[in-house]
């Protein structure tokens, strides 16, 4: 005859102390809050300084250009995507002095030209001393033609009195491209724009692109990755075409843009010295219903 075996309290207690222990972490698992994702609807955009977190602005569009849509030729980005008609151009001042035209425009569509601007210490107004000819022969040569205008305001009322002057000596002129507000930080003493405030700035922005429109001409905003990232508002100012300067092998700047000043240090035929490069991006027209590649 067998007997049976018995279950000694001992293992009974401790069969009953696993099974609560595992009903203990259960609840436990079940209970515990999921973990708190700190960058959580945020980006990783590189500031110009380094890699940050950076959450974006509402309603401002966003850049579609990758990395893969563009190759290098010779040591300068091209681009090989299909949303996009490209133009390249060059922004000129007194600084490359006298401009064969003729002979740049065999590589350049486009001329961004310098009429003038405010002095960033005592914030006089000056017009370009090559302005009138570089306007005049750019076009001459074919090129489509903007203007830009090195901005120190300080406030609404310098920069309506700087879109003035530009329309005065613009007098009426044919742009085929917009007018630029050029706002840039100054990092030097006595600098009368040092420390403004960034609602300050973008209202200088607003004040001059506004005057600029009204006189039926189309404004746009220039700025580096420091200003178009902690600088400006980009929200406030998306009724305006956007320049952005961002050097390198293709622009990684968050927003969208139109213009990209890719190089600030190129040698272009026809023109004395080292001078920036850009390239214009112009949406091809989709068929209804067709997405972008």
């Amino acid at each position: 005859m067998k007997t049976r075996n018995k279950i000694s309290p001992a293992a009974l207690l401790i069969g009953l102390l696993l099974v609560l222990a595992g009903v203990v972490l259960l609840l436990v698992r079940l209970l515990r809050p999921e973990p708190v994702d700190p960058h959580a609807g945020q980006v990783y955009i590189n500031d110009g300084f380094g890699m940050v977190w950076m959450t974006p602005l509402e309603g401002v569009p966003v850049n579609d250009l990758k990395q893969e849509d563009f190759l290098q030729i010779n040591g300068e980005p091209v681009y090989r995507g299909e949303d996009y008609t490209v133009l390249k151009g060059i922004d000129v001042s007194e600084h490359q002095h006298e401009v064969d035209w003729t002979l740049a425009s065999e590589t350049l569509d486009f001329a961004m030209i310098r009429l003038g601007y405010r002095g960033y210490t005592e914030g006089g107004l000056f017009v370009d001393p090559f302005f009138e000819q570089n306007l005049t022969r750019a076009h001459r040569a074919g090129l489509d033609v903007g203007i830009y205008f090195f901005s120190q305001a300080v406030n609404m009322q310098e920069a309506m009195e700087e879109a003035e002057f530009v329309l005065e000596h613009l007098n009426g002129a044919q742009l085929e491209l917009p007018i630029v507000f050029d706002w840039e930080k100054i990092d030097e003493a006595g600098v009368r724009t040092s420390g403004l405030p960034q609602e300050t700035l973008n209202d200088c922005a607003v004040a001059f692109c506004e005057t600029i429109r009204r006189a039926g001409y189309r404004p746009c905003v220039y700025f580096n990755r420091y200003l178009g990232y902690y600088g400006f508002d980009l929200s406030r100012l998306t009724d305006y075409e956007f320049w952005v300067a961002v050097p390198g092998d293709y622009p990684d700047f968050y927003y969208g843009f139109q213009y990209w000043q890719y190089s600030f240090d190129s040698q272009v035929p026809g023109v004395e010295g080292p001078t920036d490069l850009n390239l214009l991006f112009i949406p091809v027209p989709k068929a209804e219903g067709e997405e972008s590649s």
